[in-house]
């Protein structure tokens, strides 16, 4: 199992340091401040050098690491390292460098009980706590965050918001960012399709208001409903309230410390006294009825050996009122390809060889329309036996205004304040793929 354990600042230096077998020496912690402290490009939690594997776990300003020469569980390896965070938390408020520092013998004390010769052991605090009876010294930061929370349970204040905020024009702007995930089979069957959405809120409101905002997040979206819905959004002023629109259903949410978990469970209304200024209200998921923007359908035919014919129709699929923006078709080449002859009628084409792709560039799209690309590209003749092109899938960036791919629309925005000001609301939606996002949208061919 577990060779050695280590805990690492940021910088590199070793806080905790335990051998639990022979076959590693302390000096192996050098190698990995070296290769993976010192290295920014590795993002891998799991280093494999020669015949020792280093699992580490990147927590406030630490690196836990568990290094083994073994064939070791990678699974129970990364719950042994969150099991100890949430030790750390227990005994000490908070794990990070500071607490390390002020509690070396009590942690030595946790990992000689925790761990038996490299392998897990009891891990249960309640039960630790029966046998480790000392108490853990808290960081200055835990003892702060302990006290605001204790605050907020005796006199209800919220520690995120001053109350002499002031602004000659009140108003509150949402965003509903949605990152739509996509892959597509060759023959048009959808493998998986998801939607990692944010819901982002600037909040420029005096005093200390309370604001309410509900979402149709019940039942599956209907289509009709659904346009009505849009049609809402496409207003950049949001009113106080709307009629009903259609319900998607989410998979999971993570809320704002700021929003009262209990009136979400009863009627899914989001009340909050918000930060000043900007801040991610709420963080969302969705698998299910995922409306996709844009449809491609491929048609790659290899001639031969020398030569392969591309027709890709494109399809926006969304209302004819939007517009889709900053919109990229990568369409991937063979190796061995020397030259590609693109026409298109929309937009821009050209093959890159650095990346052996076809760049299709759309700089706006109108909604319900189509485009067409097609290519010709010219491979070179090998002597060695060439292998099968693997043909990777096409792959999308995008950006479409006033539309949720999830089908998650706010119905309503109150504000209320008890000086009783009028405060303008503004609401925007955003579904896009690609780029920064880090979400992929992915056809086959």
């Amino acid at each position: 199992m577990i060779s050695a354990f280590f805990v690492f600042t940021q910088k590199g230096d070793v806080l905790i340091s335990r051998l639990y077998r022979p076959d590693i020496k302390r000096s192996i912690a050098e190698i990995f401040r070296i290769q993976v402290i010192s290295n920014p490009s590795v993002r891998s939690p799991i280093i494999t050098l020669g015949s020792t594997s280093f699992f580490h776990v990147r927590h406030e300003n630490l690196y836990l690491v568990a290094v083994t020469k073994n064939n070791a569980n990678a699974a129970l390896v990364f719950e042994f390292c969150y099991r100890l965070i949430g030790i750390g938390r227990s005994y000490f408020g908070k794990l990070d460098e500071e607490s390390v520092k002020n509690n070396f013998v009590l942690i030595y004390e946790l990992l000689d009980e925790i761990l038996d010769f490299g392998y897990p052991q009891n891990s249960e605090t309640d039960t630790l706590k029966m046998y480790i009876t000392t108490e853990g010294v808290k960081s200055e930061q835990a003892v702060r965050e302990d006290s605001a929370k204790i605050t907020i349970q005796a006199t209800g204040a919220t520690s995120w918001r001053r109350a002499d905020v002031k602004y000659r024009k009140n108003e509150a702007f949402v965003d509903v960012v949605e990152n739509v995930n996509l892959l597509m089979s060759s023959k048009g069957t959808v493998l998986r399709a998801d939607v990692d959405g944010q819901i982002l809120m600037r909040a420029y409101l005096t005093g200390m208001p309370e604001c309410k905002f509900g979402l149709n997040d019940k039942l599956v979206l209907d289509r009709k409903k659904q346009r009505n819905g849009e049609s809402m959004g496409d207003c950049p002023g949001l009113g106080d309230e709307s009629s009903a629109v259609g319900a998607v259903e989410l998979d999971d949410c993570q809320f704002h410390q700021c929003v009262k978990l209990n009136k979400y469970d009863t009627d899914r209304s989001i009340s909050f006294t918000p930060p000043d200024g900007a801040f991610e209200l709420m963080r969302y998921r969705s698998t299910n009825n995922v409306n996709l923007p844009f449809k491609v359908h491929p048609i790659v035919e290899e001639v031969g050996k020398s030569k392969v014919e591309y027709t890709v129709h494109l399809k926006a699929n969304f209302d004819a009122k939007l517009h889709g923006t900053d919109v990229v078709v990568r369409i991937p080449t063979p190796p061995n390809t020397t030259g590609v002859k693109c026409e298109v009628a929309l937009g821009k084409a050209k093959w890159d060889s650095s990346s052996s792709q076809i760049l299709w560039k759309m700089p706006r799209i109108q909604g319900m329309s189509d485009a067409t690309l097609t290519a010709e590209a010219t491979l070179t003749s090998t002597t060695t036996v060439r292998k099968a092109w693997s043909r990777p899938p096409i792959e999308m960036d995008f950006e479409v205004l006033m539309l949720t791919a999830s089908g998650l629309l706010v119905r309503y925005l109150k504000v209320w304040e008890k000086s009783g000001y009028q405060s303008i609301k503004w609401v925007r939606y955003v579904s896009r793929a690609g780029g920064v996002t880090g979400s992929s949208y992915a056809i086959r061919i």
